[in-house]
């Protein structure tokens, strides 16, 4: 979101900016490291692409990811922080070439195994900063599809097993397996992936970003 990059370039020392592929870097140091803040934008192809600038143009060692998703599990709340274990694609379908559904065809991995050490410090952290809301770990699972609706939502839990729904995370962690680069997924719930919000969005997003700019900031400063 603007307003979460926006506090993020607040908070970040000495910054300069680097525009390519229509984004753009914000590079300088924040907590003191020496970080990248960039907005890659709406969808696989520009999460791809903008993971694949920060390890050729930047030499990244590691990424992390913020963003909304949708709950697919009944525990996981408006609100809450889901953090990755690993992350998958739900609308690859390669099933009539015999692939099981999800699987990439030719690729040694499907299933893209995002950082412990990053997972594990951002569960520390976030129970720090932001003890009102609940933390979950499990897989993030991505499609170049807004869910809303039921059926929908109960095929891809039945199909694939994970905790949130949204459009980013897997191309991310594709392009951070490709590149041999550590990655955490980070997603705020801002619905149950069924129309059955009840939380306005204008609040949850006030508190979203709050949540995850306190946990990004918190995470750099222990790196």
């Amino acid at each position: 979101m603007d307003e979460e990059v926006s506090r993020l370039k607040e908070a970040m020392e000495a910054a300069s900016v680097i525009k390519k592929a229509g984004m753009e870097f914000y590079r300088g140091k924040l907590c003191g490291k020496d970080a990248v803040v960039v907005k890659s934008g709406i969808g696989k192809v520009n999460a791809g692409i903008c993971t694949q600038i920060l390890s050729d143009l930047f030499s990244a060692e590691a990424v992390i990811n913020t963003g909304v998703a949708g709950s697919l599990k009944k525990e996981i709340n408006i609100g809450d922080i889901v953090l990755s274990t690993d992350a998958m694609y739900h609308d690859m379908d390669a099933t009539g070439f015999g692939y099981e559904l999800g699987v990439i065809p030719r690729m040694e991995a499907s299933v893209f195994k995002a950082s412990d050490e990053l997972r594990e410090l951002a569960e520390r952290v976030c129970a720090r900063v932001n003890p009102e809301i609940q933390t979950f770990c499990g897989r993030v699972v991505s499609g170049d599809q807004f869910i809303s609706d039921h059926a929908v939502k109960e095929r891809i839990v039945k199909n694939f097993g994970g905790y949130c729904t949204e459009m980013e995370g897997a191309a991310i962690a594709h392009a951070a397996y490709l590149n041999n680069l550590p990655f955490l997924i980070i997603r705020a719930i801002s619905d149950k992936a069924d129309n059955s919000a009840t939380m306005d969005y204008g609040e949850f997003e006030a508190k979203a970003i709050e949540h995850t700019v306190k946990l990004v900031l918190g995470m750099m400063e222990e790196l």
